[in-house]
């Protein structure tokens, strides 16, 4: 299986890009977050047309999250099924080809110490608990998008800069690090253990022509998958390319999945 996940900052603006990734770079399954449309606005018509099959979950222009798979989806299940009245959809699981693919677009946060701030760590804590509830051992699972968290030095350009900073405080990586601790590894990190790894990019100020990144795109897998796993990839020539999105595809492929 070759899995990717993409943060596309708007379906609509994008829908010709991600056609023409799809053509070209064939995974099995993509899983997209910021679509900022709402399901029956989805051109799921045209990626069914390439052989996907699609589950959404979105929002009129804010959010929102989609899965497409080449194998049929089952088992569909949108938000954390939490009792939090909670109407943003940031959340979307489904399984294909055995695997219970999970994906997910955690709150920016907005300003640290903001209601939004305060927020993004209790999502955090409520997709922990989500994961305890069904992740079940020894299960093919996997759980990927855009976390807005850099989990370490290694993943943001310069830290001295982000020190404290949104993205990248003490509190945002050790409620992602909760997270983790479920039972989950962070297979591109695992595959890159010293590589400096970007995923996003600012569009201002000639971020990316300086490589001035951010790794906030992470794919997190069960042991059972982790074993499988074979390569991993950020695919930059795509945040390089014509109508950009502000994050890079991120792509794994397994083994005898």
């Amino acid at each position: 299986m070759r899995l990717a996940t993409w943060n596309v900052n708007g379906i609509r603006a994008r829908h010709a890009v991600v056609l023409e990734w799809l053509e070209a770079r064939r995974p099995d399954v993509l899983c997209l977050q910021e679509t900022k449309v709402e399901d029956d606005k989805f051109p799921a018509l045209a990626y069914r047309a390439l052989g996907y099959d699609v589950a959404l979950c979105g929002q009129k222009s804010y959010n929102g999250v989609a899965i497409l798979s080449r194998a049929p989806l089952c088992d569909v299940t949108r938000g954390l099924g939490d009792a939090v009245d909670d109407p943003q959809a940031r959340f979307l699981a489904a399984t294909a080809a055995g695997v219970r693919v999970m994906t997910a677009y955690v709150p920016n946060g907005e300003a640290v110490g903001s209601d939004k701030f305060v927020f993004k760590l209790a999502w955090l804590e409520r997709l922990r608990a989500h994961l305890e509830r069904h992740l079940r051992p020894g299960a093919a699972a996997l759980l990927c998008g855009d976390f807005n968290v850099a989990p370490a030095e290694l993943d943001v350009w310069e830290p001295r800069v982000f020190a404290g900073k949104l993205l990248f405080t003490l509190d945002e990586r050790a409620a992602l690090e909760r997270v983790k601790a479920v039972g989950l590894v962070d297979v591109v990190r695992a595959l890159h253990p010293g590589a400096r790894l970007y995923t996003w990019w600012d569009y201002q100020a000639g971020a990316f022509g300086r490589d001035e990144g951010l790794r906030l795109d992470h794919v997190y897998v069960t042991p059972a998958l982790a074993a499988r796993a074979a390569a991993a990839e950020v695919d930059r020539a795509t945040r390089a390319g014509k109508q950009p999105s502000d994050h890079a595809p991120v792509i794994v492929t397994f083994r005898d999945v």
